[in-house]
């Protein structure tokens, strides 16, 4: 191959397109022409006034986002220099702790530190020693505190956010900030300090720094920060502690206030209780102050108007020239919509006009066909001369009322049947100018004739073949009007299998099949709905036969036999490997379950070793405590009697954590009675609350107050929860979520599914959610997200739930577009009221299926 070939000139692809474009534009209409050609301009001019619009738009835009760039890094900054500023602050107090903890440090010492600290931080307004007992021992003040808020030696701290600060540094042993309300409202804010005293382990007090917000601002704010931006401190409730924000700038000519470019972060180590904000000044005018683009907006405005006026004024000339165009068409698409096809001939037999749908059935083009004398193109070469002797016959106006019918050979070759009528052709002044024929493809209706003719011994085939017993009887008789091979060969020719299958199967209200009525016997089924019998839907039935040792399936409908009698038609097909194959997947479900429960339970074993441990320790405690008391002589009666309580209700809570785990591990066969939700719920809840405090994880369950009870096996459903609730803890261990977010959640509503009362169980976790491509495989058997797992715990839920004609589903929840958890969902059908009296027939095994 030439490599010149390949390479194809720019000149060349320019011209393509071009080309096509041409191409293109002269297959439209005059009209459409016209039209596209008002409205080009129109469109140009909008394209670029969009143009320039987004222009303006992204160039906006990127200045926005360099503003915004440079505010948080500015913000940032600024908030490490005042975390730096606290964190120092924080150590020089924890100092002045660490000495009264060593007491190597006075009252006298103490006040001298503090007031260095004080004259040397102007953040710093007031340094106190305070003791166990909230006493103050010692305190210094800056000068510009208040009186309200000087702390005095030997006060007691009041009651309010400084003593409930007090208590927490107390219990967590460890620096904690505060804001403290003023006590008369108009002081100005304080940030508050509180590091513990422990001397040799024990709690002494704690020493309270307290600091001004407005001056932690103003020094502790780089002074370029504050040069460019309006900063301000905020508290967690957004209330403005130190600085003054922007007020709302105004909008100009938009209806609506802008907002300030701002950027706030929290201070640590204080959190979300201190906020740093920086408002950016406003140093551009933006878009409305920009004078090209209201030029350019009114130039294309303005152009636009007249491109309009101008396709207004084409269009009025347009509608005027589609009239006449419709009015001329009108004729041409009735000729061409008639699905007939005609034909026009002269008197000489010449064709003068064919529709549209003549040259659709041929194949021909209108002007092939024009024009043509016989023989036509369209006639078959063998059917030549009997087609001129019709032409002859219709030429000398021989007619036939019916048509005749022809073969007529398309373009490709092939052949149809059509029946042609004929009929004179008469112009305005009333003279035969030639012959009209119409044609229509009958090719169908010859195909349906003649596969009708042979559907009768096709259909007896069919029967014949079917691995199905078919049989039809009329009602109240025991004649027999058609069995199929499979049917002879089980039941023979007579109708005692017929009336055995109808019976066991379910027979028609109010009619004997056992019973031939005879010629002075009142007819059975006299009054019966014919029609409706007739046009209902076959009913199933599952049935065992013991002559045949067979499990059959049997369907059956009732039909009007061809002689108007109304007669029964029993459909039985084999199901008995099917029931077999149905039972064992039954016995192997129940093993999978009972496995299911040993797995849960050997994966929580060293929860439930853990659980029993405790109330195993504290029985020995409190043997141990009682003996050497008693050998001591140290122990009353009300004591010995106390202890040995306690040691009973330990014993008695070991029992009860080995007899719940032996009942819900124990094998057993299913067995569905009135179950109480609120009693099974708890069971599940004791035993995966085991398992879920191993994981650090929460539990909180909820249940409706006076729910109704359900047709369950508690057992099974039991084990459901407790596996939808120890996946929720393993996704939020394997999620690693932090102590805040490790909880799972249970909730147990009525709802109203399809019309239907059922009770809702949900799981909901706060794990890393599933992803899609799991969620399609989610309750297959064998799928699993886990290494070491079988993938057969969700598989069995499911069955469990549907087993109970309940439903199972799992979904993500969002927060936005991030996934905050797994929800894990299932319902399950209220009890009837006939469920209570067929419980114990429901448990009983089917003499049937076990023989």
């Amino acid at each position: 191959m030439d490599p010149s070939a390949l390479h194809v000139s720019p000149v060349a692809a320019i011209k393509t397109p071009a080309r096509w474009w041409r191409k293109w534009w002269r297959s439209l209409s005059p009209t459409r022409q016209d039209r596209y050609a008002a409205v080009a301009p129109l469109a140009a001019v909008m394209m670029f006034l969009a143009a320039i619009v987004a222009a303006f738009w992204y160039l906006r835009m990127e200045e926005v986002e360099r503003e915004k760039e440079a505010l948080k890094r500015d913000v940032e900054y600024a908030q490490q220099r005042v975390r730096l500023r606290l964190l120092e602050r924080q150590e020089q107090i924890m100092r002045i702790a660490r000495d009264l903890s060593n007491q190597d440090m006075e009252r006298a010492d103490f006040s001298a530190r503090a007031e260095a600290l004080i004259s040397q931080y102007p953040e710093l307004q007031v340094i106190t020693w305070v003791d166990e007992r909230r006493r103050i021992r010692a305190s210094h003040s800056a000068p510009t505190v208040p009186t309200s808020q000087l702390r005095v030696a030997g006060e007691v701290l009041k009651t309010g956010d400084a003593a409930d600060t007090f208590s927490l540094a107390r219990d967590l042993q460890q620096p904690v900030y505060s804001q403290p309300a003023s006590a008369d409202g108009e002081s100005a804010p304080l940030l508050q300090l509180q590091v513990p005293l422990a001397v040799q382990g024990k709690f002494t007090g704690v020493v309270m720094s307290e600091y001004s917000v407005d001056s932690l601002l103003r020094y502790g704010t780089p002074t370029e920060v504050l040069a460019r931006y309006a900063v301000t401190l905020l508290d967690g409730n957004n209330k403005v502690l130190a600085g003054t924000p922007l007020a709302p700038r105004s909008a100009g000519l938009l209806p609506w206030p802008t907002r300030a470019n701002e950027y706030e972060v929290p201070v640590s180590p204080v959190g979300n209780g201190l906020v740093l904000r920086a408002q950016a000044y406003r140093t551009s005018l933006g878009l409305v102050g920009s004078g090209l683009f209201w030029l350019v907006g009114t130039l294309s405005a303005m152009t636009a108007w007249l491109l309009i006026a101008t396709w207004r004024h084409t269009r009025r000339r347009m509608q005027a020239q589609q009239a006449l165009v419709a009015e001329t068409n009108f004729r041409r698409a009735m000729e061409n919509s008639i699905l007939t096809g005609m034909r026009a001939l002269d008197m000489q037999g010449r064709i003068t006009y064919v529709n549209a749908a003549f040259c659709q059935m041929t194949g021909w083009s209108e002007a092939e066909l024009v024009g043509q004398l016989p023989p036509y193109t369209y006639w078959p070469e063998s059917d030549h001369e009997a087609l001129r002797a019709k032409l002859r016959d219709e030429m000398s106006g021989k007619h036939f009322a019916g048509g005749f019918q022809v073969r007529v050979k398309r373009r490709s070759g092939t052949l149809f049947d059509a029946r042609l009528y004929v009929s004179p052709l008469i112009d305005a002044h009333g003279v035969q100018t030639g012959w009209m024929t119409s044609m229509t493809d009958i090719t169908e209706p010859n195909r349906v004739r003649e596969q009708l003719s042979a559907s009768h011994e096709r259909f007896t085939i069919v029967l014949e073949s079917l691995d199905a017993s078919v049989s039809v009887a009329p009602l109240g008789s025991e004649e027999l009007l058609f069995a199929n091979k499979l049917y002879r060969q089980w039941f023979g020719s007579q109708t005692a299998g017929h009336l055995q299958l109808v019976a066991q199967a379910g027979v028609l209200p109010g009619a004997d099949p056992h019973h031939s009525s005879g010629m002075d016997d009142e007819d059975g089924l006299m009054g019966l709905p014919t029609d409706p019998l007739t046009t209902a839907r076959s009913e199933n039935a599952e049935i065992y036969l013991p002559d045949l040792g067979k499990w059959l399936e049997v369907r059956s409908r009732y039909l009007n036999w061809v002689d108007g009698r109304l007669a029964q038609m029993v459909i039985a097909t084999d199901i008995t490997p099917r029931r077999q194959a149905e039972e064992q997947a039954a016995r192997q479900a129940e093993r999978a379950q009972s496995v299911s429960r040993l797995i849960t339970m050997g994966e929580m074993a060293s929860s439930v070793a853990h659980e029993l441990n405790q109330p195993l320790t504290a029985i020995s405690n409190y043997c141990s405590g009682m003996v050497s008391r008693i050998q001591n002589g140290q122990i009353t009666e009300e004591a010995l009697l106390s202890a040995l309580q306690k040691t009973a209700h330990q014993a008695q809570r070991a029992g009860q954590i080995i007899q719940r785990i032996r009942a819900f591990v124990k094998r057993s066969e299913p067995n569905r009675a009135l179950a109480d939700v609120p009693g099974m719920v708890g069971e599940a809840v004791e035993l995966a609350d085991i398992e879920l405090r191993r994981h650090n994880v929460r539990l909180s369950h909820y249940v409706a107050a006076r729910l109704p009870k359900v047709m369950a096996d508690t057992i099974l459903i039991e084990q459901v929860l407790v596996n939808l609730m120890k996946n929720g803890a393993e996704s939020i261990a394997h999620a690693q979520r932090p102590p805040s977010r490790r909880s799972v959640e249970l909730r147990v509503v009525p709802r109203n599914v399809e019309g239907r009362d059922v009770i809702e169980f949900s799981v909901q976790d706060t794990g890393k959610g599933l992803a899609p491509e799991v969620l399609e495989h989610l309750f297959e058997a064998f799928y699993s997200t886990k290494q070491e797992g079988m993938g057969m715990g969700l598989n069995l839920c499911r069955s469990i739930v549907e087993s109970h004609q309940g439903r199972m589903q799992a979904e993500n929840i969002y927060n936005g577009t991030d996934i905050a958890g797994c929800r894990f969902s299932f319902w399950l059908p209220l009890a009837q009221p006939a469920d209570a009296t067929t419980n114990s027939i429901a448990n009983t095994p089917n003499p049937r299926t076990t023989a």
